[in-house]
């Protein structure tokens, strides 16, 4: 014999109002109040369906606090008036290479604090007041040169090298224009054969196209036993120091 549950209909005690029917204002969300089980609604919980009061369709407005003690998940996070982050684990920004992450003020990085209760290093400061950068301790790119044509890029710093050629050959650094560094660019070239080069040398150019100098030369010449030079940018031409 079939079973069946109750059915109510249009009962006082029954539901949020007297008719049954959920209360609250138009577009909250409903949730359980009282001991009796009701469920109503606030004007601190709305979900807009359309435009009004200064939102777009398809919001969801909550006002006041939210704890979460899972995860959550979102294509865009939108943070206005934080004044603090606390967490911990890894934390990654961005998603493809054209994605700007700006911030205003300054920057500060610690180390963790040690075993034995240690206080933590200052790794990083940039300052927004004297617009300085400090850093604990600082190591750029390196790159071996093996080739006797070989051409700089803007990501590399240091270049060491090592490619010999026959004399009276020389082994030739093309170094890139300066405005494709920027001004404030610095390269730090050193040569990393022990013994001479004899008739052979280390000749820093620039593309036959090109016009920028190396302090006022088109070419840089190093010569002797294992010379070095750093180079800066102005933004239109390298200059030694």
């Amino acid at each position: 014999m079939a079973s069946f549950g109750w059915a109510y209909v249009n009962c006082s005690d029954t539901g949020s109002g007297a008719d049954g029917a959920a209360s609250g204002p138009t577009g909250s969300l409903q949730f359980i109040s009282g001991a009796l089980g009701h469920t109503t609604g606030s004007h601190n919980l709305i979900y807009y369906t359309a435009s009004a009061h200064g939102h777009e369709p398809s919001h969801l407005i909550l006002s006041g606090n939210l704890t979460v003690t899972g995860t959550i998940s979102a294509s865009v996070y939108r943070y206005r008036d934080v004044s603090i982050i606390d967490a911990t684990g890894s934390t990654f920004f961005g998603d493809s290479i054209d994605d700007v992450h700006s911030r205003t003020g300054s920057f500060e990085i610690w180390s963790r604090v040690g075993s034995l209760g240690s206080a933590p290093t200052v790794i990083l400061t940039a300052s927004a007041y004297s617009k300085q950068t400090f850093v604990q301790g600082f190591g750029g790119s390196y790159t071996n040169v093996t080739s006797s044509h070989y051409t700089a890029s803007t990501h590399e710093y240091i270049l060491g090298i090592t490619a010999q050629e026959t004399p009276p050959n020389n082994v030739y650094l093309t170094i890139p224009s300066p405005v494709l560094y920027s001004a404030g660019a610095v390269l730090v070239i050193k040569d990393e054969k022990t013994t001479p080069r004899g008739l052979s040398n280390i000749t820093l150019t620039r593309s036959v196209t090109d016009t920028y100098t190396f302090d006022g030369d088109s070419t840089y010449i190093l010569t002797g036993t294992m010379p070095a030079i750093s180079l800066y940018s102005n933004g239109t031409n390298w200059f030694v120091f």
